[in-house]
């Protein structure tokens, strides 16, 4: 499961996603709208994403995993629209027999997804409002 969605998501959505009898490791991610960011409140957050590139990237940075680690239980969820204080807009499952490999690939997908993946976020904070480079 590699999707760019319009609607809420859930830590579940991508355990289910990934469970495997095999798997002694599942590791998940959430990226979570915060109120804060670099000193300033944070009202709430909108992503825009060119799907279609998006998932063809994220389906390359499972292939990456697998190739690294040899993992093949992978999902990788980001929503794109506006999202509240609170809102998920990132889940990411891994399951692996053991859980080492399944920490380094998870944080290894996160920070490639905001390496490559062509999704933008916007800040709108009390007093303005900025796009924001998708690695920071």
């Amino acid at each position: 499961m590699f999707q760019i969605v319009d609607r809420a998501i859930t830590a579940q959505e991508v355990i289910d996603a990934v469970a495997d009898d095999s798997a002694g490791a599942v590791v998940t991610f959430l990226g979570v709208v915060r109120d804060q960011s670099y000193g300033r409140k944070v009202l709430y957050l909108e992503y825009e994403a060119y799907a279609p590139m998006a998932e063809k990237k994220m389906t390359e940075i499972a292939d990456e995993v697998h190739q690294r680690w040899g993992i093949r239980r992978v999902a990788i969820l980001h929503r794109v629209g506006h999202l509240e204080i609170g809102e998920a807009s990132v889940a990411i499952a891994v399951a692996t027999p053991h859980r080492k490999e399944a920490f380094e690939a998870c944080q290894y997908i996160i920070d490639r997804l905001k390496q490559i993946v062509p999704i933008w976020k916007r800040e709108v904070w009390e007093d303005g409002e900025e796009w924001v480079n998708p690695s920071g």
